[in-house]
């Protein structure tokens, strides 16, 4: 049983920063790509950061220069530090990793449970 566990959303007035984490636990393997998605009220979830499986990152047009991703490989962990928050950032953000997990020998999309950021003031 693998899964993903985030923390770190909440209200943070414009401007304001949050730094959000997303553990992954459970009979690993080993994880590969590890990053961030949100989904705003009726709209599509999109991608903001993640790192691919060759290890390159790749960054939302709204988000670059603003947000910032980073994993911790040893704690199967990944982050992303939200920095010049915009209201158009809320939105639910949810961690996706792909895993390898112990006993089974095809790689998996997990996703997290999501957790709300609220841009307001």
């Amino acid at each position: 049983q693998v899964q993903l566990v985030e923390s770190g959303g909440g209200l943070v007035q414009p401007g304001g920063s949050l730094r959000l984490s997303c553990a992954a636990s459970g009979s690993i393997f080993r994880v590969n790509a590890m990053g961030w998605y949100r989904q705003a009220p009726g709209k599509q979830r999109e991608l903001v950061a993640a790192f691919t499986s060759g290890g390159s990152i790749n960054y939302l047009d709204s988000v670059k220069g603003r947000f910032t991703v980073s994993r911790d490989n040893a704690k199967n962990t990944v982050y992303l530090q939200m920095d010049s928050l915009k209201p158009e950032d809320t939105a639910v953000y949810y961690c996706n990793a792909f895993i390898l997990s112990l006993g089974n020998p095809r790689w998996l999309d997990y996703w997290g449970q999501g957790t709300q950021v609220t841009v307001s003031s």
